[in-house]
């Protein structure tokens, strides 16, 4: 019976797991960051492409709809972290 639960207990982490990384890779990576030059201000893009940082212009007003993107992102990222541990331990686990 706990054999089973364990079992189950995977097989949602590991379906959950598959659903987080597939939302992940639709969601842009970086962060927005606010530059003022000559007294007004900008947004821009930041992220890494392998060992460089990149900063995309995004214009002068602040790019709601980008920012709670990226919100999202962060929060899936923790949840993702999250669901490994749990993967990691039920491997452990030897259930079957």
């Amino acid at each position: 019976m706990l054999k089973q639960v364990l079992k189950e207990n995977k097989d949602f982490y590991v379906q959950s797991r598959k659903v987080i990384l597939k939302e992940l890779r639709s969601l842009p990576k970086g962060s927005i960051k606010k530059r003022k030059i000559h007294n007004k201000y900008y947004y821009y893009l930041q992220y890494r492409k392998k060992l460089k940082v990149i900063h995309e212009y995004l214009g002068k007003k602040k790019p709601l709809e980008l920012e709670k993107k990226i919100k999202r992102r962060k929060l899936l990222e923790n949840q993702f972290k999250k669901i490994d541990k749990n993967i990691k331990i039920l491997e452990k686990l030897k259930y079957d």
